[in-house]
């Protein structure tokens, strides 16, 4: 049986690693700052996934929901704090988001199931 969180993982890694390899610094200096921006700062960890998911999917980005659902998870964030967000980002983006929520509840699924 196919595993869509491993599956995204896998490709995930392995298409940066493959843009990276003859990237540009500026391009390598995009990826830096992407993941140093969710360092812990003044805003916690937990709070900055919260912020890229609701960005992300008012952005309707599926990669990138996926991505921090996934780091919601790992900030141990409940179902229920994770669907408020998305709840906001409804607000913000629009009933032209609900195509993603119902893959990102779907997809908060899969990362549970592979959690246990």
């Amino acid at each position: 049986m196919s595993n869509p969180v491993s599956e995204f993982n896998d490709y995930r890694s392995r298409m940066n690693e493959q843009l990276l390899t003859d990237a540009s610094t500026s391009l390598k200096r995009i990826f830096n700052l992407d993941q140093s921006a969710y360092q812990k700062g003044e805003l916690e960890t937990s709070t900055k996934e919260l912020l890229g998911l609701v960005a992300s999917t008012v952005l309707r980005c599926d990669d990138c929901i996926k991505y921090h659902l996934e780091k919601c998870h790992q900030e141990n964030l409940s179902k229920k704090a994770v669907m408020e967000a998305l709840e906001i980002a409804t607000v913000v983006g629009g009933s032209i988001v609900i195509p993603h929520l119902r893959k990102a509840n779907e997809y908060w699924e899969h990362i549970a199931s592979n959690a246990k």
